[in-house]
């Protein structure tokens, strides 16, 4: 029996369950029948022109994101407008659109546990504890053998795919990290949380300024800790894609399940002065 994009809606929602979502967030299924067969799904990060097209192209009946492409309220999704485009080319290849964001961020296995996993780190667990045992926004744990935040930072910078803006580092290059804190994503709403604050470096996506510099300026009272490592808000996420595909690929054995590696992040080239 085909399977309908109800069933796929709910299989998703079972993994990354709605309830998790922050009440800023507008996870959930943006445009589709519910009704409609699905035979592949197609997983990137953004919903943006190129990956819209490589799911077209690849005939996908769902391209599943990260990033919802109805955030924030619109007034019109006419076609000389990018989001109206975009959901009109969806329509049009029968293409259905849904969205697992900060739902997918806090559950075992989601996109702060995976970079976790990566890094090697033990005993890791949210720095903000969920409802669910084990779930919660970002994760801190301690490396198996302490390394240099120099090190560490190449390690990232090897883990993640290569962007325009690298990985960037703020503390000394020979400082020893044994505890790391983590979130995928922007996570400077975290710098002040004590599991941050006392770990050995925080490593996160688009700190600004001045969150940063503040962080900095408290950590010259706590002996230089949290460093910081800040990398591309893009690949951060990019490395949830393939656990999340495995996932449902075990579930919907009879679907076919890809993962774009289209390079989805903003910047395209960095001059170095």
């Amino acid at each position: 029996m085909p399977v309908s994009l109800a069933d796929v809606t709910r299989i998703i929602h079972e993994l990354w369950p709605l309830s998790g979502a922050e009440d800023w967030d507008a996870p959930g299924l943006v445009t589709g029948n519910p009704a409609q067969p699905v035979e592949t799904i197609h997983l990137a990060v953004d919903a943006v022109s190129a990956t819209v097209d490589e799911a077209v192209e690849l005939g996908a009946d769902l391209l599943l994101v990260h990033h919802p492409l109805l955030l924030r309220g619109v007034t019109s999704i006419a076609e000389d407008r990018y989001k109206g485009a975009l959901l009109a080319r969806l329509i049009r290849a029968d293409c259905a659109l849904l969205a697992a964001h900060t739902n997918a961020d806090v559950v075992v296995d989601g996109v702060s546990d995976v970079l976790a996993t990566r890094l090697g780190l033990v005993n890791a667990r949210p720095i903000t504890a969920g409802a669910t045992p084990g779930t919660g926004i970002g994760r801190v744990g301690r490396l198996a053998q302490p390394i240099t935040l120099g090190q560490l930072a190449h390690r990232v910078a090897e883990i993640l795919p290569a962007t325009a803006s690298g990985v960037r580092a703020s503390g000394e290059y020979g400082s020893l990290i044994e505890t790391v804190s983590l979130c995928g994503g922007a996570g400077d709403s975290l710098l002040a949380h004590p599991s941050v604050r006392a770990s050995d470096v925080y490593i996160t996506a688009d700190l600004r300024h001045h969150p940063a510099s503040e962080a900095r300026e408290q950590a010259g009272l706590n002996g230089g800790t949290p460093a910081l490592i800040d990398v591309s808000h893009w690949a951060s996420e990019w490395l949830w894609l393939e656990p999340a595909a495995d996932q449902l690929r075990a579930l919907l054995p009879g679907v076919r399940v890809t993962c774009s590696s289209l390079r989805t992040d903003p910047w395209d080239f960095l001059i170095v002065q």
